[in-house]
């Protein structure tokens, strides 16, 4: 069987002047036209809107949660494999010898801070908390809910959401596109990470389709993560002196959306103005650098032995049942009620969810972290993208959610830390939780160090929403103009800084966190049959390049 040489060539068609020189006209209007009518739909037709919203997410979450299940659990396994596989694992994400771009702090910095930092602030405390109050154990009465033996379970399931899987998302699109574009000298689009399957096709509509629904995806994922983001930021500018930005029910109104709205997403544009190497790399040093404070205040203020032996007694337990909990379906058996049933909802409301949201994110974090790799190994990859980030989460969600468990157990927190209502699952985020937990256990001490540590979250939730936000914008804004990383034309990245910006207030505004979480599940979807190809074409890339090394082939492009 003869070796072909690796494509090396795609050309996609761009503009040579006028507003679009550079850009794809037809992924880059296409994607404005459907992201702009979501907006205008969701806002001149709101009940309308939700009620179909709804349709389609109940639709989805019934039939497809074995699909999500499963291809999240193939994600893990396709990295596990390309790391440990000899031929695949030494591999350059770049031209033979070509060294890393960014130092690892800088590397892992971007690299959290865009792909999950904000989660931490947002959930690091709420989903522990709801974990040890309900979980499959309480459903099936192996643990008692609220109880010492329910710990362990609240950190094994909260582990699950935020540990592997997700990264092992983000790890596929970034190793995919990074092979493909730092390798082959392809695009650094979507598209390009399609290659071994549908070659030169992928110039055309059908390249265009898959760019698109990569655009439609990122800021669908973008805006789930904002919207819980910007109503923290509004309770946080409440905590510091802000007045009339919440409401008589503690809920953001509509003026702390649009004020909040208005200072993440401008200093973001600003951000992407500046490009990777300036802007996103300081604000991502930036809350690197507080994260490890806020951590260190936990440590010294919090309950840091109960948190320790929560890190590694929860590491432990979630390995060990990462097999079953991966790949474990829940069926209801069609008894409103029943166990199966109960079982069925909550893996819905929240492994098939977080799995819908993470793939969501995985073309923006992807393409982004493709971006800052380059030079470095497929191994050193994965392992950095995987392994580093999972135990960065883990430390967080025991030391800070941790202390507001032991609290909880001690009965000492006087309710200021609370628990989740049953039917309020994805409003646990309860934007004054952090807040509250802070300010309880130091305004005993001084309000001035309350004050001043409220101040301190505020700031770093707005410099992860910023880095989340510019990122994001860099990166639609690559894909459109054909993964020209270049510098591109200001109106653009204008553009989609005010369009991510619109979907977050309009869908908080009219339908508030169910709207984005709806929208973002069902664009979703498409995208992990993506995800799915990548895996395919990356493994049969990989597995030609080794015949081709064989036969005396060259494998990359010419070094430049």
């Amino acid at each position: 069987m003869s070796i072909k040489p690796p494509l090396t060539d795609l050309p996609i068609r761009t503009a040579d002047s006028g507003f679009y020189k550079g850009f794809s006209k037809d992924v880059t209007i296409i994607s404005k036209i459907l992201i702009g009518g979501l907006v205008i739909w969701a806002v001149a037709f709101p009940e309308s809107a939700g009620e179909i919203l709804k349709g389609f997410n109940s639709f989805i979450l019934s039939n497809f949660a074995t699909w999500y299940i499963w291809v999240v659990a193939l994600f893990v396994m396709v990295c596990i494999i390309l790391a440990i596989w000899p031929a695949a694992g030494r591999l350059n994400l770049g031209t033979e010898g070509e060294k890393p771009e960014f130092s690892n702090f800088s590397w892992f910095s971007m690299m959290f801070g865009a792909g999950i930092g904000v989660g931490m602030l947002t959930w690091a405390v709420a989903e522990p908390v709801y974990h040890f109050n309900n979980n499959p154990e309480v459903i099936q009465g192996i643990t008692n809910g609220g109880m010492a033996d329910n710990v362990r379970m609240a950190y094994k399931w909260s582990f699950l959401h935020w540990g592997l899987g997700a990264w092992a998302c983000y790890a596929i699109a970034g190793l995919a596109l990074a092979f493909f574009s730092y390798r082959r000298g392809l695009p650094l689009t979507i598209r390009s990470s399609l290659t071994p399957l549908f070659g030169k096709a992928l110039s055309g509509p059908l390249g265009n389709i898959i760019d698109i629904v990569a655009v439609v995806a990122t800021i669908l994922g973008v805006a789930q993560t904002l919207g819980f983001g910007v109503e923290q930021f509004v309770a946080g500018l409440a905590r510091i002196g802000f007045d009339g930005l919440l409401g008589d029910d503690g809920k953001a109104t509509t003026v702390g959306i649009l004020v909040a709205i208005v200072i993440i997403m401008g200093a973001s544009t600003l951000s992407a103005l500046s490009g990777v190497g300036k802007g996103i790399k300081w604000l991502s040093n930036l809350n690197m650098v507080l994260s490890i404070a806020l951590l260190g205040f936990f440590l010294i203020f919090g309950s840091t032995f109960f948190g320790l032996q929560a890190l590694f007694l929860g590491v432990f337990d979630y390995l060990v049942a990462l097999p079953d909990m991966m790949f474990r379906v829940w069926k209801t058996d069609g008894v409103e009620g029943s166990v199966a049933t109960q079982l069925e909802g909550w893996q819905g409301a929240w492994s098939v969810f977080y799995w819908a949201w993470w793939v969501a994110f995985a073309p923006f974090v992807g393409l982004f972290l493709a971006r800052i790799s380059r030079g470095r190994s497929i191994r050193e990859f994965v392992l950095g993208a995987m392994i580093v980030p999972s135990l960065m989460c883990f430390v967080w969600f025991t030391w800070a959610g941790g202390t507001a468990i032991d609290l909880t157990m001690k009965q000492v927190a006087d309710g200021a830390i609370g628990t989740v209502k049953e039917g309020e699952i994805f409003m646990a985020t309860d934007g004054d939780k952090i807040f509250a937990m802070t300010n309880y256990m130091l305004s005993p001490i001084s309000t001035v160090l309350s004050w001043l540590m409220a101040l301190m979250i505020v700031v770093l939730l707005m410099t992860y929403l910023v880095t989340s936000a510019d990122s994001a914008v860099l990166i639609v804004n690559t894909i459109n103009a054909a993964g020209d990383e270049g510098p591109k034309a200001r109106p653009h990245i204008i553009f989609w800084g005010v369009a991510l910006g619109a979907v977050v207030a309009a869908l908080l505004i009219v339908g508030g966190l169910t709207a984005i979480q709806t929208a973002m599940v069902i664009g979703a979807l498409p995208f992990s049959v993506v995800m799915l190809l990548m895996c395919f074409a990356l493994v049969k890339a990989i597995y030609r390049d080794g015949l081709r090394e064989k036969a005396g082939m060259p494998t990359t492009q010419p070094a430049e």
